[in-house]
């Protein structure tokens, strides 16, 4: 019989990289980013005081367009293809990526004194940044993230069965034990109604029903309508609101009704 030479494998085989690699990968990523957002933090910085910002509310836009791209970007890359919202975070990861782009750009071009930095188009682009990305932030929030139920398939292994000759005889069959008579299960209590103190809350309540929490003027506007005559605002955030959520403590943690004039 031929020998049969048995080779080691070595420790750099298959795809997983060298140890040495994964250290430089792993400490470089967030050196990297820090180097990076202390090298942008002056442009930006200088285009806020370009635009009129005073200190210290020039030194909000760095840590404004740093967060701004870094929460798109992770919404982009976590929402599944298809998902909705993927695609406003995409665009604005990428509008954020343009931002910072610019306010280096400019940044630098005024410093070497190539460009006009008190030029009334620059001065209205950069006023707009703050707003634009806080409403595209709290468009992100509003908008729902598709949770993916688990599969509860289970792969049945196949089992060959091998054919039994024609003359064989039939497999003896154990009895079939007795079954226990099947037990109805019994079925819940049904919850307690809630019982208000107050008995306006009874008109407000409903307002919970599509998910968001009412805000001060849904909720004016319901007790107008059931006949309770114009409730000040304290009373209807502090009292009738705060007593449904005392009860339903889960209700406090709804999102907020867009259509609400105040909260």
């Amino acid at each position: 019989m031929a020998d049969q030479h048995l080779s080691v494998p070595s420790p750099h085989d298959g795809t997983r990289p060298p140890w040495y690699a994964r250290t430089a990968t792993t400490v470089g990523r967030p050196a990297v980013l820090t180097a990076t957002l202390i090298m942008s933090m002056p442009g930006e910085y200088k285009v806020a005081r370009l635009a009129g910002w005073s200190d210290p509310w020039a030194y909000g836009m760095p840590f404004a367009l740093s967060a701004y791209a870094g929460i798109a970007a992770v919404v982009a890359a976590t929402r599944p293809k298809g998902a909705r919202g993927r695609l406003s975070a995409q665009l604005g990861a990428a509008f954020a990526i343009i931002l910072a782009l610019a306010a280096q750009v400019v940044a630098h071009l005024v410093q070497t004194e190539h460009m006009n930095g008190n030029q009334a188009w620059l001065i209205a682009i950069t006023s707009m940044v703050p707003p634009a990305v806080l409403a595209h932030l709290l468009h992100l929030a509003a908008t729902p993230t598709p949770v993916t139920a688990p599969s509860t398939s289970v792969d049945t292994p196949v089992v060959e069965r091998a054919d039994a000759p024609a003359d064989a005889a039939p497999a003896a069959v154990p009895p079939m034990p007795q079954q226990a008579p099947a037990i109805e299960p019994t079925p819940a209590p049904a919850p307690a109604p809630v019982v208000y103190r107050d008995p306006r809350c009874v008109v407000v309540r409903p307002l919970y029903a599509d998910g968001t929490r009412p805000g001060t003027g849904a909720m004016r506007d319901a007790l107008l309508a059931a006949g309770h005559g114009r409730v000040g605002d304290s009373t209807i955030r502090g009292t009738i609101r705060a007593e449904i959520e005392e009860h339903e403590p889960h209700l406090s943690l709804l999102p907020p009704a867009l259509h609400g004039r105040t909260a």
